[in-house]
């Protein structure tokens, strides 16, 4: 049964999609460009009522320092680098669910989008491993990081890249991960600001590859983290049944090695009788006779 009316009006500004978790797996991501300081208070003031955590994006300094002090008593994390942050009450908690993402940038540059998409998987229940600067401009430097993405074994993996984009075309020519493509706007003058990157990760003789818009790591942290929990969930299950199957074995060896134990032969009563009452006889040839 889908869950399609939890909605929470706020003011008359913004209707909260609430159970969208619940529905989809995936949070409600307040988009904070473009809204007033006091509406985003508002709105993030909501979301924390009813579910406990408010993920914000793309804010303003103004922004950020208001929402920090007014949510002083909450959990606050912000993103090193991208324009992200997370807000929960002391007592949330958010699953695990198994899954595995992982994130490569071709530059430092690319850090921003990179994180967006990082702490949105793992807000969605994923474990995430991130590595950065492993461009074409040094192909070698994608040895170690691409490496250490097998050895962790992946479910899903992102790579972010700007100017001409190639990265996630190589690294989809070497693994067999399913690989989401996100350009940046890191690139200048004609086919800049992502424009030449988009096109070219579009164009990708790589299969296995898709592409989401310039700049948009949330939306690939969101993706790759569904085809993660996805494979999470088949995977657990798979180690529930060979469990299962594993422990029925077991307990079928133990009881044909109790069946296949030698019989100890049980006396009948009255060779039992006889042990403990012996029956006296007379040997042969003295009889007593009678006078």
């Amino acid at each position: 049964m889908l869950k399609i009316n939890v909605i929470e009006n706020v003011s008359n500004i913004a209707r909260l999609d609430v159970g969208r978790s619940a529905r989809r797996g995936t949070p409600e991501i307040i988009f904070a460009e473009g809204k007033t300081t006091e509406d985003l208070l508002k709105i993030c003031s909501r979301m924390l009522e009813k579910d406990g955590r408010a993920i914000v994006s793309r804010f303003s300094e103004e922004q950020l320092t208001k929402v920090e002090d007014q949510f002083r008593s909450y959990e606050i994390e912000q993103a090193p680098h991208a324009r992200l942050l997370v807000v929960k009450r002391p007592a949330f908690t958010q699953s695990k669910t198994g899954g595995r993402v992982g994130i490569i940038t071709a530059g430092t540059v690319d850090l921003p989008v990179a994180e967006e998409a990082a702490i949105v998987a793992r807000e969605i229940g994923c474990q995430t491993f991130l590595e950065a600067d492993a461009g074409v401009a040094g192909i070698h430097r994608l040895v170690e990081p691409l490496t250490g993405m097998v050895k962790n074994n992946v479910d899903c993996l992102i790579v972010v890249a700007g100017r001409e984009g190639a990265l996630p075309t190589v690294v989809a020519g070497l693994v067999d991960i399913p690989i989401i493509a996100v350009p940046t706007s890191s690139g200048y003058g004609y086919g800049g600001k992502g424009q030449a990157a988009l096109m070219a990760m579009l164009q990708a003789c790589s299969l296995g590859l898709s592409v989401v818009n310039i700049d948009s790591g949330i939306a690939a942290g969101v993706v790759a983290a569904q085809i993660a929990n996805r494979v999470a969930k088949a995977r657990n299950s798979a180690q529930l049944k060979a469990s299962r199957f594993s422990d029925g074995r077991r307990r079928s060896s133990q009881l044909q090695q109790t069946s296949e134990k030698p019989m100890i032969p049980q006396r009948s009563t009255s060779a039992r009788l006889r042990a403990r009452h012996p029956v006296h006889r007379e040997p042969q040839g003295h009889q007593h006779r009678h006078p």
